[in-house]
């Protein structure tokens, strides 16, 4: 399985998803079992789930905080770059209140890896220590999309801001 079209010798995760630090779980809405392809299911297994594509079919439970916010795995625009500081809060605030939390996306690897990172800043980690810990504990594929690691270099508030000053 490959994440993307554009993304070939990417390989597939080998979980549906994995604990980055106690309570926060990275992953996608596909992974590449036993039998090859599979869908990653979630119910009742998380306290809430982020997701930054949404498949129906692939849950949650509705008991399940859910929090979905569409967002492409390539250049970011300022409303997109929002909903990642958004939804980046959100599963820092559920963290803080004991909850366990999954960010998924469609294999695992970019648009969660994004949104995990900037919780994991959001919570004390320094941000080439949240890229190191998610690419450790999820897949060295994890944030291979270069632009994301830049976003979070830069800050995500200085991306919205730059992003929203290009042409319209």
């Amino acid at each position: 399985m490959r994440t993307r079209q554009r993304d070939r010798d990417v390989p597939g995760p080998s979980a549906p998803w994995n604990e980055i630090v106690p309570g926060l779980w990275m992953g996608g809405h596909w992974w590449l079992g036993p039998e090859g392809i599979e869908p990653a299911v979630v119910r009742s297994e998380f306290d809430t789930v982020v997701s930054l594509v949404d498949i129906p079919g692939h849950g949650p439970d509705p008991q399940v905080a859910h929090h979905c916010g569409p967002v492409p795995d390539g250049p970011l625009s300022p409303g997109q770059i929002d909903t990642v500081i958004r939804l980046a809060g959100r599963t820092a605030e559920a963290l803080r209140s004991g909850r366990t939390v999954l960010v998924r996306c469609h294999s695992g690897y970019n648009r969660s890896g994004l949104v995990t990172a900037r919780a994991l800043v959001d919570l004390g980690h320094g941000t080439e220590e949240a890229v190191e810990l998610i690419r450790r504990r999820r897949s060295p594929w994890a944030l291979h999309n270069r632009l994301f690691v830049d976003y979070l270099g830069t800050g995500l508030e200085t991306a919205l801001l730059l992003t929203g000053l290009g042409p319209d």
